[in-house]
């Protein structure tokens, strides 16, 4: 068993378009008491947000950028090259999620229960009522992923994973974008690594807030979901 002492936490941040909060983001993330390292990458972002990260010289941070917009999925794969922490944890970079629940999120993991844990939305915590049709979707994947995976994930697309390095590193990821949450499940549950979820706090934005996912990324995630099912697995 790990003690929160004896730990490094890698954060990968994806980042596009969020200079109103990515310096907040990176303030609250810093303040979290664990060991860590933080690796963002900017995702070709036109709102001031690369030149805010430019400007950052700090150890123990890594600021990576595209020329091009690729994706979140894209961003997280280039992020996990330069991982040295022993549980790698993926933030988002706008304020939907709270990283002082970092500690709910690795507790599992460092009492050898689980290789990966994700932080539910849908399991009693505080939260913001948000849209149906993101509810909705979220519900139908849900099931669609359980039933295809013999689980019984209560949050397919929360944004809050938590993964041992070596069980990330050994996941064969290709989706560029939102496809990438239900492509790292899928690769999660065929290898046969135990899941735990948890409860986590979550303040959900509206689009005029900023939130990106739109109703079409639905049919992308059940793409991806089905082509990494049907992808052979590989040591």
């Amino acid at each position: 068993m790990l003690r929160d002492e004896e730990i490094k936490l890698s954060i990968i941040i994806p980042v596009y378009n969020e200079a109103n909060t990515i310096l907040e983001v990176i303030g609250l993330v810093k303040a979290e008491p664990h060991k860590k390292e933080i690796i963002i990458v900017d995702d070709a972002s036109t709102d001031g947000t690369k030149e805010l990260l430019e400007k950052i010289r700090e150890e123990n941070f890594r600021v990576l950028f595209n020329e091009k917009n690729k994706g979140k999925g894209f961003c997280i794969r280039k992020a996990l090259n330069y991982v040295n922490g022993d549980i790698v944890i993926i933030q988002d970079a706008d304020l939907e999620y709270y990283p002082d629940e970092y500690g709910l999120l690795i507790r599992k993991i460092l009492e050898g229960k689980a290789d990966v844990v994700y932080g539910s939305r849908f399991l009693g915590g505080p939260h913001r009522v948000f849209y149906f049709h993101h509810y909705l979707g979220n519900k139908i994947l849900n099931l669609l992923a359980n039933i295809l995976l013999n689980t019984n994930l209560t949050d397919l697309m929360t944004c809050y994973k938590a993964f041992k390095k070596e069980v990330i590193k050994s996941l064969i990821l290709k989706a560029d974008r939102f496809g990438i949450e239900v492509e790292l499940t899928a690769e999660v549950f065929k290898r046969g690594y135990r899941v735990y979820e948890t409860p986590i706090s979550y303040d959900g934005r509206t689009y005029k807030e900023g939130k990106k996912i739109k109703w079409t990324d639905f049919f992308v995630c059940v793409y991806w979901l089905f082509r990494a099912l049907l992808r052979p697995l590989k040591s």
